[in-house]
């Protein structure tokens, strides 16, 4: 059992995941495939994939369970550490780790974007925030 997921390995799920929410889209990468689904496509945050972070989890856990079903018929079965492979220890037991990323709470001020068509001008949101125009803006951030 490796101890970590590999980079290749990662880079077929995450294909696979994105083939998963858009069949003909032609993104390798899950957070990509989010900011197209989300920002161009118009869908709703439960209908895109999961962030990379927490994907990585999601496979981590997968991988434990997967290693102990393995080892069902082993008479002194090594198991794996779950702390190693996306859970935490908490004070009412195992709990799954769902991502390594802060909190959205922590980031909203990502989320502002403008309606600018032609260059921002002294009414956009992002000015007036004092942040820079990003690929939610209908700008693009291209200004």
């Amino acid at each position: 059992m490796p101890s970590d997921v590999s980079e290749e390995l990662m880079s077929l799920l995450e294909r696979f995941v994105v083939l998963m929410y858009d069949r003909t889209s032609d993104t390798m990468k899950v957070n990509d495939a989010r900011k197209q689904l989300f920002a161009h496509k118009s869908r709703a945050l439960e209908n895109i994939p999961p962030t990379q972070a927490a994907l990585q989890q999601h496979i981590k856990r997968a991988s434990l369970q997967g290693n102990c079903w393995n080892q069902t018929v082993v008479l002194n079965p090594e198991l794996l550490i779950p702390s190693d492979w996306g859970w935490t220890k908490e004070v009412s037991g195992w709990q799954p780790l769902w991502t390594t990323l802060p909190e959205a709470s922590k980031s909203c001020h990502e989320l502002i974007h403008c309606g600018c068509k032609k260059g921002c001008t002294g009414r956009c949101k992002c000015t007036k925030a004092a942040l820079k125009c990003t690929a939610l803006c209908a700008c693009s951030g291209d200004c």
